[in-house]
């Protein structure tokens, strides 16, 4: 029984139509078809509780009508199933076909019956796909539109998030800058407190500064007074002084016309004859008894070259009655040299600065220099040790000299703008001499009351060695007098200078009654030394071009040069004795000339 309801079920199914889609199983087909074979197979019973079913009899509520249909067709299914059999296999064949005929025909019906709706539903969806495919384009344009306004905004906003970074470190920096000026600020405001407390106090001691300058105001006023009065007084005596002058030159006048009448009653009388008389030498009277001196001859060959100093020997004179050099170079030393053999006698030590002028006492004891170091020093030659040390003077020592009728005075000139006069019995200053313009060279006069001093600004001043009192004043020179000579009768005075001229002055009228040059050359230093022959007829003066020229006083011509030198010659001088000549350079050499 089992397996013929299987195959009744699998005809059934197997009959179905394919092409029948599977919501044309609807429930009321389904119903109907069950009822179908209900009654087929027991028409009354099938009848009865299809009827029952419906009706809601035998438990089976109306509005449970899908599931009624259910039990209904599964109650169809027994039946079939239990009285299945051979025969009735063929008539549930036909009657499915029948029923499956119907359902074709309720389908095609169903179908026409909808097409009108179906058709008048899907024209209003065909337009609406139209609207909307077209709002779906405008929708992708605007999409489209949306994506370039975001990429653009995008771009925009990857520039502003730079620039703003950008800003944010700008504006961190201009904070740190800020916060730096306000400490700055700070530093400043205290600063400008501490400057204002010291202005406070530059103030105060302004307004003390002011009344004392106005205090010195009055005092310099008052000074200025005095000085007015004092000027004025001054030229009173200077008026006065003059006077006295005028008085003295026509009291000389009257003795120089009083001394022209002697000579000529003496010419007269033959004692000129007497006077003139052809000796070896002449004697002259000093201090010390007589002294001996020949005529000067013109030396012309070189006898000594003697290495002298290291540095330059910028002074140099001999002894009195004597061949025997001594010489003064920048190696602090002095030296002591024997012309005749050539030879170093003796050495002098002590003296702590360059040796720039050289004196020596008429005795030939002691030996005066003067030193760069602001003094001079005394050594006793016989001992070789100094003897003084004088100080006094705040600036090199430029000139020295002894007088030449006591071996107990000196003179020093220094670059001080002072003339001192020393004892050197006692060691000491006893009269300082103040003028406006340095002094490079000094000299004696023959009586040894009278200072001749050559000066930086050119000119020759004479000075009263006890009062210190101006005698005579004359421009000798356009430039810096470097060197004063005396000669050895005391009338005439040569001064040489950077100018490079040589002039020869009457000691009696201050004039000049000689000059000497030589043309192309010029003086080396301001204190290169000239000298005049012990006979008072020649001049010798070094050059730079390291020549040493010899002029005739009387003529006034060059009458030698002596040419040993290969540096500047700074200083010549003539043995008393008549000869020899020596010279010295700036390398320190030293030439004696016979």
């Amino acid at each position: 029984m089992s397996h013929s309801k299987e195959r009744l079920l699998q005809r059934v199914f197997s009959s179905l139509p394919k092409s029948i889609p599977f919501h044309a199983f609807s429930l009321p087909i389904l119903s109907f078809f069950s009822f179908f074979i209900f009654l087929l197979f027991n028409p009354r019973t099938g009848r009865e509780e299809l009827v029952g079913c419906f009706q809601g009899k035998r438990g089976f509520p109306k509005r449970n009508l899908r599931g009624t249909q259910v039990l209904c067709l599964n109650s169809v299914f027994v039946i079939v199933m239990a009285k299945t059999c051979k025969s009735q296999e063929e008539i549930a064949c036909e009657a499915i076909k029948h029923a499956l005929k119907a359902l074709r025909k309720r389908h095609l019906l169903e179908e026409a019956a909808h097409g009108p709706a179906v058709l008048a539903l899907s024209r209003p969806i065909a337009s609406q796909g139209s609207e909307w495919k077209e709002k779906a384009e405008n929708l992708q344009v605007e999409l489209q539109q949306c994506y370039k306004a975001q990429s653009r905004l995008s771009e925009q906003l990857v520039v502003e998030v730079a620039e703003s970074r950008t800003s944010k470190a700008l504006v961190q920096e201009k904070e740190n800058a800020v916060a730096d000026l306000q400490k700055e600020l700070t530093e400043l405001r205290d600063e400008c407190s501490q400057l204002k407390e010291d202005l406070e106090e530059k103030i105060k001691s302004l307004e003390l500064i002011v009344s004392e300058n106005s205090e010195l105001k009055a005092q310099l006023q008052q000074m200025t007074t005095k000085a007015n009065k004092a000027e004025a007084e001054n030229k009173m005596l200077i008026d006065r002084w003059m006077l006295e002058k005028m008085k003295d030159a026509e009291r000389l006048n009257e003795a120089n016309a009083l001394y022209e009448d002697m000579v000529e009653k003496l010419k007269a009388s033959g004692l000129e004859q007497l006077a003139r008389q052809q000796v070896d030498g002449i004697v002259r009277q000093s201090e010390e008894g007589a002294e001996f001196f020949l005529e000067s001859s013109i030396p012309s060959t070189c006898k000594y070259r003697l290495r002298a100093h290291e540095g330059g020997c910028a002074s140099m004179l001999f002894e009195y009655n004597s061949s025997k050099l001594i010489t003064g170079g920048q190696d602090r030393l002095v030296k002591m040299w024997d012309t005749n053999t050539g030879s170093l006698s003796s050495t002098l030590h002590g003296c702590l600065g360059s040796v720039l002028d050289l004196t020596i006492t008429h005795d030939n004891r002691s030996v005066i220099a003067a030193s760069s170091s602001n003094n001079l020093y005394v050594w006793d030659v016989n001992s070789g040790r100094v003897r003084h040390t004088l100080t006094g003077h705040t600036d090199k020592v430029c000139a020295v000299d002894v007088s030449k009728i006591s071996s107990r005075h000196v003179v020093s000139a220094a670059y001080d703008r002072t003339i001192k006069v020393w004892d050197l019995v006692k060691g000491y200053c006893t009269n300082t001499i103040i003028f406006p313009s340095n002094c490079n060279a000094l000299s004696f006069s023959m009586d040894g009351q009278t200072i001749f001093s050559g000066h930086v600004d050119g000119n020759l001043r004479l000075w009263d060695i006890r009062s210190g009192k101006l005698l005579s004043e004359v421009a000798a020179h356009s430039l810096a007098v470097t060197s004063i000579s005396l000669s050895r009768n005391g009338n005439v005075v040569l001064t040489s200078g950077r100018d490079n001229l040589h002039n020869l002055f009457d000691v009696r009228s201050l004039e000049v009654c000689g000059t000497l040059k030589a043309a192309g050359n010029r003086v080396a230093s301001n204190w290169s030394r000239s000298c005049i022959s012990p006979d008072d007829n020649h001049v010798a003066a070094g050059y730079a071009d390291g020549s040493v020229y010899i002029w005739s006083i009387s003529k006034g011509d060059i009458v030698g040069t002596l040419k040993e030198h290969t540096s500047s010659v700074l200083c010549c001088t003539w043995s008393g004795i008549g000869k020899p000549l020596a010279s010295a350079d700036k390398n320190g050499i030293v030439c004696v000339w016979t």
